[in-house]
């Protein structure tokens, strides 16, 4: 079967080699065409499944701009006219299951499945829609194919009308704009108002932060409500569950601040009653976390002190596959970023090839590649910052379980206060070391959850820490470019 897919996507790789960018009205109606995926594997074996096709009123997406151009994600859809063999689509992503595979679980064997919907330009005539994935390597390769019927009676073409839309910032057409569209979860009925009030602090705060600040006459930002029965969402290590819309769950992979939604074709249904070129789910919750996939969607609490920078961050995974950038976090994965292969996001490099660098056009004149600038010592020093905070909060706990009085407990704390207090003072003087390279662009070690061998723009960035109020340069650029793919 595998030497099929091979074969019949090499002569649709011949017959699309040379090709112009394809026409939308020569071969696309305006509507989009919505396939419901299953998802099922482990860290070794991955099988796709069918669910149904459902037919969808527009396509929101750039009509100009119809094959990809970043090279991001690690799956990608790409449609092909049968008649002619021409590829007339393409679109890179990734996935739950694409973070899956490399958790302890999936290395162990255990087989989840995901539900995973993509969407594409409703074609004039039939198509073969082709899913590739990349290989350790990041090579990409096809290993899913299926031949789809415009006319196929099959296609599901029941509408979904169950929201009501809040539009926070119009722009203009969707064609031409990148359409942003920010769904309820775990607001219940009376919250309606709520909801839209959160959607303009996200939208507000949004437009703080360059280049969306600079770019907002390029996108549109709408609300879509639907009521829950229960406001909040599950908090699986409390043993808190609630019925919302869409069962947004915190600790997704086991990690306590990772917060995602399992039903992709839910979710996809629900959002086809607006246009859209990015999703961003909004809890309503006071606790702190998040998530963000690439052309999948961003999830983030509304309610906590830092909700707006994590919504931010999150929408640069999901909108500009943009990496993380902090490498002392705990996180879920093994291997995310195998050594000796060159990162796909715009913002992290392994650094394989100095004088071809990704960002070389934004490189600061005269930087050294790699950028010395005391991370071991800032590394040494945050540790024991950690070790410090553990340290104080075990004699505490230990402290209140004996009864200790308000005043006992201020006793135990002052000296481990003081030490932060010297710990942050040396913290600022080594910084003040490397006060030029503040604005520098260069390649700073320590990204992509690795201390050594993956390297980040600029010493601080939004992707890196969410005390920042914007991202590095790099981060910027790639942004815009991503804005500018929708809105032309």
């Amino acid at each position: 079967m595998r030497k099929t897919i091979l074969l019949l996507f090499a002569l649709l790789i011949g017959a699309a080699g040379a090709q112009n960018a394809p026409d939308f009205d020569d071969y696309f109606t305006g509507g989009a065409l919505r396939l419901e995926l299953f998802q099922t594997g482990d860290s070794d074996e991955e099988i796709i499944s069918m669910g149904q096709i459902c037919r969808e009123p527009l396509w929101p997406g750039s009509r100009a701009r119809l094959i990809d151009r970043f090279n991001n994600g690690r799956y990608e859809i790409k449609v092909y006219d049968i008649a002619t063999n021409l590829l007339i689509y393409s679109s890179g992503f990734d996935c739950m299951y694409g973070e899956y595979r490399t958790t302890t679980p999936a290395l162990e064997g255990i087989k989840r499945t995901f539900r995973r919907a993509v969407r594409i330009p409703l074609p004039k005539r039939p198509v073969n829609f082709v899913l590739e994935k990349r290989d350790r390597n990041n090579l990409p390769a096809p290993f899913f194919i299926l031949r789809i019927d415009p006319a196929d009676y099959h296609i599901n073409t029941e509408a979904v009308k169950t929201g009501e839309i809040h539009e926070a910032h119009i722009s203009g057409d969707p064609a031409v704009c990148a359409d942003l569209l920010f769904i309820a979860e775990g607001y219940t009925a009376s919250d309606k108002q709520k909801f839209n009030t959160d959607v303009d602090r996200m939208r507000d705060f949004l437009f703080t932060i360059a280049p969306y600040s600079e770019m907002k006459e390029k996108l549109n930002l709408r609300g879509l409500f639907i009521a829950s029965p229960e406001s909040g969402m599950d908090e699986p290590r409390q043993g808190s569950y609630k019925g919302t819309l869409f069962n947004a769950s915190f600790n997704a992979f086991d990690l306590d601040r990772y917060m995602l939604v399992d039903d992709g074709h839910l979710l996809r249904s629900i959002a086809s009653q607006a246009p859209y070129d990015a999703l961003i789910i909004l809890v309503n919750s006071t606790r702190y976390g998040g998530g963000g996939i690439y052309n999948d969607y961003a999830i983030t609490t509304v309610d906590h002190a830092m909700s707006k920078r994590v919504f931010v961050h999150e929408f640069g995974h999901s909108f500009a596959g943009l990496g993380d950038e902090y490498y002392t976090s705990e996180v879920a994965y093994n291997d995310f970023y195998p050594k000796g292969i060159e990162p796909l996001e715009p913002n992290i490099t392994a650094l394989l090839d100095p004088d071809h660098i990704k960002w070389a056009e934004l490189l600061t004149p005269g930087v050294s590649l790699p950028t010395e600038y005391g991370r071991r010592a800032l590394d040494s020093l945050m540790s024991c910052r950690r070790e410090n905070g553990v340290a104080m909060e075990k004699a505490l706990q230990s402290a209140r379980s004996k009864g200790a009085s308000e005043k006992e407990l201020e006793r135990i704390k002052k000296p481990y206060l003081e030490k932060v207090k010297k710990i942050d003072a040396a913290f600022t003087a080594q910084r003040k070391k490397n006060e030029h390279l503040a604005d520098a662009v260069g390649a700073f070690e320590g990204a992509g959850y690795s201390a050594e061998g993956l390297y980040r723009p600029m010493i601080d960035c939004l992707m890196i820490s969410n005390n920042r109020d914007r991202f590095c340069r790099v981060c910027e650029a790639a942004i815009a470019r991503m804005i500018d793919h929708y809105a032309r």
